[in-house]
C-alpha cells in the first residue's frame, strides 16, 4: 500500500501538523510520513506563537490525546500527536508518563537517565526488563479521529551505551536484539520502535484521507 504511494507523486492537499517540538521526534514522524507525497507536514516549531498545553493525563492515551486535541482545535488542521515513555515494572510503572520530566521539571536527558540508574542498580537480569509505551493519536478541529497504542519490550542496561537516539535509548536494549536504542541505526530503530508499532496503526487511517482530500 504505501510502495505505491511511494512511487506517485500528487500535488499536496492535506496538511498535517506534528504536534511536537522535539527535534529527534518530529524527525522520526518525519521518515515514517515520508512515503505519504500527498501531505504537507508541519510541526510545532512552524507556530512558534502556538503554546502546548501542560501535560496533565495520568496515562500516554491522555496526554497524546490531550495535545492533538489542542492542537487541531488552536491551529485549524489535522494533527498528529504523541506520549510516549520508558516503563519499568519493577520500579511500580516508573518513569512512566513522568520520563521527560523523572528528575524534575527541568531535568536534561542525562538527569533523567541517571535517576533511572540510581533507581535501578539494585535490580537484577529479569527486574531489568522495561518497554518503551507510544499512543499517538490523530485529530482534527472537530474531534478524535483515531487513537493507538504501540509497545517495544527489552531490558535497561546498567550503563549507557551509543551516541544515537534521545531520552532513555543510550540505556534500552530490545530483545532479541544486542545493540541499545542509542547503536542502532536510526532506519533500523525506526523500523522496529514503539512509535513506529503504533504508526503502523494508525497509517491506514492517514491513507484515508488522504484519499478523500
Amino acid at each position: 500500500m504505501v510502495n505505491r504511494m511511494e512511487t506517485r507523486a500528487v500535488p499536496k492537499t492535506l496538511t498535517l501538523i506534528i504536534a511536537s517540538g522535539n527535534f529527534h521526534k518530529i524527525r522520526e514522524f518525519k521518515a515514517m510520513l515520508k512515503p505519504f507525497t500527498a501531505i504537507d507536514i508541519l510541526s510545532l516549531i512552524d507556530f512558534p506563537y502556538y503554546v502546548p498545553p501542560e501535560e496533565t493525563g495520568l496515562t500516554f492515551e491522555e496526554n497524546a490525546t490531550l495535545k492533538a486535541v489542542h492542537a487541531a482545535t488552536a491551529l485549524k488542521h489535522w494533527v498528529i500527536a504523541d506520549d510516549s515513555g520508558l516503563v519499568v515494572p519493577a520500579l511500580g510503572g516508573a518513569p512512566g508518563v513522568y520520563s521527560a520530566r523523572f528528575a524534575g521539571k527541568d531535568a536534561t536527558n542525562a538527569d533523567n537517565r541517571k535517576k533511572l540508574l540510581d533507581s535501578m542498580q539494585h535490580l537484577l537480569d529479569d527486574d531489568r526488563c522495561a518497554y518503551y509505551e507510544c499512543w499517538i493519536v490523530l485529530a482534527s478541529p472537530q474531534g478524535v479521529k483515531k487513537a493507538v497504542r504501540g509497545l517495544c519490550e527489552g531490558k535497561v542496561l546498567t550503563q549507557e551505551r551509543g551516541g544515537g537516539g534521545f531520552g532513555y535509548d543510550p540505556l534500552f536494549v530490545k530483545h532479541e536484539y544486542n545493540k541499545s536504542f542509542a547503536e542502532l541505526e536510526e532506519s533500523v530503530k525506526n523500523r522496529i520502535s514503539h512509535r513506529r508499532k503504533a504508526f503502523d496503526k494508525i497509517m491506514p487511517t492517514i491513507e484515508s484521507l488522504v484519499a478523500e482530500s
